[in-house]
């Protein structure tokens, strides 16, 4: 899919937000939104199913709670899909670009993956036994103010930071650090992926760029996916992908995915390969 608006721009001004104002969104936006949605897709070709959905008409016997993190919120939206090999990453991707288009409506957003009541939410959206709902994030207009527990997870979560280049994107080897001169045209879609946003701003992914190719790779935090029944940061994978896809569709870099084609390269400890991306020089 293509972003019909700028994506550096909306990678710029999105930020999560945990406080929303008591404004009430225009139906005009509520329309582009619902059109938006249905109009993703995603290179893994997995099925993601999307729910928008009012808190306050869910009733009182449904309790959405998300543990004090979210205040003032009355929309949110969610996604679920079917537990199977790349379909977290699928996910990752269809619900970040939903993200990013909301940034660009002027209305803020949260990723949430672990803080929010998961029975709950899959009551009240009526998700299938057979289904999963990995995320839900609330979205509006952000209130003037932020609550303390909204300055404390910023805090704790380094959310305004960021890791460097030489941490996240490899040349040769995964001991040398690819420069932004040797990625050519790549440097603007791999500095979108390094802006990009992460459960509790680990930035997972690790890129492996060998010729016309980008390997990515999980570097997966010991212990962190313990709590879950699926590797979170797979989640993750899926953003790194959307950032990449949309900078390189946005200046005219064409490419796919495909999974299964790991270069023969030593990985780090902890480091597990994903999926991969291919110029297409032929187009």
């Amino acid at each position: 899919m293509y972003l019909d608006f700028s994506l550096e721009e909306a990678v710029r001004k999105r930020y999560s937000v945990r406080n929303y104002a008591p404004r009430e969104i225009e139906e005009e936006k509520k329309k582009a939104l619902a059109a938006f949605i249905t109009s993703l897709d995603n290179p893994f070709g997995k099925k993601v199913k999307f729910y928008c959905f009012n808190k306050d008409a869910a009733g009182e016997k449904t309790k959405l709670g998300t543990y004090g993190v979210i205040k003032g919120a009355k929309h949110y939206f969610g996604a679920s899909i079917k537990l199977e090999p790349l379909a977290l990453e699928a996910l990752g991707y269809e619900f970040e670009a939903v993200v990013l288009y909301l940034a660009h409506l002027g209305l803020g957003t949260c990723w949430l993956g672990g803080t929010f009541n998961r029975k709950g939410f899959a009551k009240a959206l009526k998700i299938e036994a057979e289904e999963l709902l990995p995320a839900v994030s609330p979205y509006g207009y952000a209130a003037e103010k932020k609550h303390l527990l909204e300055y404390a997870m910023r805090k704790i979560g380094r959310a305004d930071q960021r890791k460097s280049w030489d941490e996240l994107f490899f040349i040769k080897d995964f001991h040398t650090p690819l420069s932004k001169q040797e990625a050519g045209e790549l440097a603007f879609p791999l500095e979108m992926v390094r802006l990009g946003p992460s459960a509790s701003n680990k930035q997972p992914w690790r890129i492996f760029v060998v010729e016309n190719a980008c390997h990515f790779y999980e570097y997966k935090a010991s212990g962190y996916s313990d709590i879950f029944p699926y590797d979170i940061q797979r989640i993750d994978m899926g953003i790194a992908a959307a950032h990449f896809d949309f900078a390189a569709k946005e200046k005219g870099i064409r490419g796919y995915f495909a999974a299964d084609l790991a270069p023969n390269i030593t990985l780090p400890k902890n480091m597990e390969y994903c999926f991969s991306w291919f110029r297409d020089e032929l187009k």
